[in-house]
């Protein structure tokens, strides 16, 4: 199948120095005067509509694609005048025929009922079956991390650490949730796991870098130790022998905080992105664009709903108050965990921080919700019930 082509019709303007394809990387083109067309990388994604201050561009489709819409943002020159129509950059994104989007929802239901029944079962095993989980997640997801970190939209900025570095930072994310229910706690592998990481990087052949040491250790941080907490808050309570394979349940706060949380986040992402999709007006940051002040709100409301019913199911928390302030804590770790990850990918210059997943992206895309929520409920369960006499 022949690659997507975007056809420019620019009269009387000066030539763009970058094309870039749905944030996925930069492209040097010789972009003259006259009409056209260049061969682009084809990503599913809503339309965007951008225009100069003093000039009107349009984008034409080619006659193969006719079924595709286009459309560019476009980033006057820093080096020209406020009347100045030069072009420096060019955001492009492609939108498919309804059949292909038709396809690509089914992918994405199909992969994320398997991925939520997988995890649904894991959850309730416990043990060692979820923690092997975890850090399964935590290897790839500091796979990914670091990927992001060499990116050309980063790295132009920054030295990225080393492979072999970034290689060892991964198993240690993977071990780091391991550690934590061998020990019961966390502090001293955190610590430790840093010490190794700073010496390795320190002690490496050339000139060692601050930006390597902060980007790996914001990775112990980011896909090692934040994880690590839903170990605590799901394993910490008792001990058994997995429930699949033939042992007792143990219904123990930590699996009915867990199964409460997670739940929650889901029904904040579906209700934000209904909530968003039909009465989104206001933008809600910066960093990402397509999130919506109605949208969050919708999320929030979801959320608090999602974690009441359920502490009426399974009697936890035992108050009203507490089950709804349970829900918010959910909802503020959520959207908090999606904004850095979206921060990491605009800086990246990448639409999604991988491909595992068909329909979904990356681990760090699906899982990017999950990250701090786990240290707040762990500390709310610990610290903020108690502390209210709950």
């Amino acid at each position: 199948m022949p690659h997507p082509m975007l056809t420019f019709s620019m009269p009387h303007m000066a030539a763009p120095s970058f094309l870039e394809v749905d944030r996925c990387g930069f492209f040097r083109l010789p972009l003259p005067l006259s009409d056209r067309s260049f061969p682009l990388r084809f990503h599913s994604q809503p339309s965007l509509c951008f225009l100069l201050p003093s000039r009107r561009i349009r984008l034409i489709p080619s006659s193969r694609l006719r079924p595709y819409r286009l459309s560019a943002a476009f980033v006057p020159s820093k080096s020209g005048s406020e009347h100045d129509d030069s072009v420096e950059a060019v955001e492009a994104a492609v939108v498919s025929p309804k059949g292909k989007n038709s396809s690509q929802m089914t992918k994405r239901v199909t992969f994320g009922l398997g991925i939520g029944l997988g995890a649904g079962g894991v959850v309730l095993a416990g043990g060692w079956m979820f923690t092997a989980g975890v850090a399964v997640a935590a290897f790839l997801g500091g796979r990914e991390y670091f990927e992001l970190v060499r990116s050309r939209g980063i790295a132009a900025g920054m030295t990225p650490p080393p492979r072999y570095v970034s290689r060892v930072c991964s198993v240690i994310y993977a071990l780091m949730p391991v550690l934590t229910l061998y020990f019961g706690n966390i502090d001293v592998s955190a610590t430790s796991f840093a010490f190794i990481v700073a010496t390795a990087l320190v002690l490496q052949r050339g000139n060692p870098r601050f930006a390597q040491l902060s980007s790996a250790v914001f990775g112990l941080f980011y896909c090692g130790y934040l994880p690590s907490f839903w170990v605590k808050l799901r394993c910490e309570v008792g001990h058994g022998w997995p429930v699949v394979l033939g042992g007792q349940a143990h219904w123990t706060v930590g699996l009915v905080a867990t199964l409460i949380s997670i739940s929650s986040i889901i029904a904040a992402d579906t209700f934000a992105f209904l909530g968003g999709r039909a009465f989104g007006r206001t933008p809600l940051t910066s960093i990402s664009p397509k999130k919506t002040f109605e949208g969050a709100l919708a999320g929030l409301i979801g959320c608090t709903m999602t974690a009441v019913l359920l502490s009426q199911i399974l009697c936890w928390p035992t108050t009203t108050l507490s089950a709804a302030c349970f829900g918010v804590l959910n909802f503020v770790g959520s959207l908090f965990g999606d904004l850095i990850e979206s921060m990491i990918k605009r800086d990246a210059g990448v639409k999604d921080s991988g491909s595992l997943i068909p329909g979904h992206g990356g681990i760090l895309d699906r899982l990017d919700s999950y990250v701090f929520t786990g240290a707040l409920c762990y500390s709310f369960v610990k610290i903020g019930l108690p502390l209210f006499g709950v």
